[in-house]
């Protein structure tokens, strides 16, 4: 095996359900939006989040863009056609989606660094108009995850960046990770991905064994990438995200508005560890990193 080379991967039904306290419930509706494939992600964890504050299957349309831009802009047109109660945009392509089609109906996001840059929202603080949720710096997670690698990859001399395109935000990340990587000596080589901007997750399985197949550590966005074969990940807790998500969704139902509920920030990160994987490449994690593990996969 090369233990010197490894590989940085980066991030990229129809529910219903009103509070109980709401009897007109069955004439509203939330739609969730996902610019890839939803049901490929941990999409439960958002129902489970939802029914938790008195929300039925019932009404909530779940919406998938497949990584197909034109796609896209064909069920953001139907949004904002039907003008849906709340809809949540999962990723940042389509909350930007949304946002440029000027929907004017409330849109919580989730998985969106930097909304502000995006054109999403006007600050944090004060989000302004229809649009709030929840963001994450995503080049200071990039450069936490090379950092991680580096501690279980020691004397590593090459590291491969592969990116989505379909997320802008990424050049930033990237552009940190580079700069990282040439102050410890590293060469970089970043591949950016522009075809299928669902890869690094919809297809996290293939992926994985993919990288396994090249005797390749890779380190990705979220956890379940780690479930499906993946050396490690580090990034936002999904969990708390899908929360406050729901929390956000719930108060603007019962009459707050988009413009006054702050964008979020995560209070928790994840990071995770797949052993059987370690064994393959015939790595040992290092106790250091296994002591600050939040999940460690047999």
């Amino acid at each position: 095996m090369k233990r010197r080379d490894f590989i940085t991967m980066l991030g990229g039904a129809a529910i219903s359900g009103w509070p109980l306290y709401l009897r007109a419930a069955d004439q509203r509706r939330i739609v969730i939006l996902h610019s890839g494939f939803p049901n490929r992600t941990p999409i439960d964890r958002l129902y489970n989040a939802l029914n938790e504050r008195g929300y039925r299957a019932a009404n909530i349309e779940l919406l998938g863009g497949e990584g197909n831009p034109d796609r896209l802009k064909m069920l953001v047109a139907q949004i904002v056609e039907q003008k849906p109660d709340v809809t949540i945009a999962l990723t940042s392509p389509a909350a930007r989606g949304l946002k440029q089609a000027n929907l004017s109906a409330p849109v919580v996001f989730v998985f969106v660094p930097d909304p502000i840059g995006q054109g999403i929202v006007g600050s944090l603080a004060h989000p302004g108009e229809n649009f709030t949720g929840i963001t994450y710096s995503e080049t200071a997670i990039g450069t936490k995850r090379l950092g991680i690698i580096l501690d279980v990859m020691l004397g590593a001399q090459r590291v491969a960046i592969i990116w989505g395109s379909g997320f802008p935000e990424n050049v930033g990340m990237v552009k940190a990770i580079e700069t990282s990587a040439q102050t410890r000596k590293l060469s970089v080589f970043s591949r950016e991905v522009s075809e299928l901007h669902d890869l690094m997750f919809g297809h996290r399985k293939e992926v994985a064994a993919l990288a396994l197949s090249h005797h390749l550590p890779s380190i990705h966005a979220f956890s379940p990438e780690v479930k499906d074969g993946g050396l490690l990940s580090y990034g936002a807790d999904l969990e708390e995200s899908y929360q406050r998500a729901a929390a956000l969704v719930d108060r603007i139902l019962r009459g707050s508005s988009p413009a006054d509920l702050p964008v979020e920030e995560p209070t928790r990160f994840n990071l995770a560890v797949n052993l059987k994987t370690a064994n393959t490449l015939g790595l040992t994690i290092p106790p250091g990193v296994l002591a600050i593990a939040d999940e460690v996969i047999e």
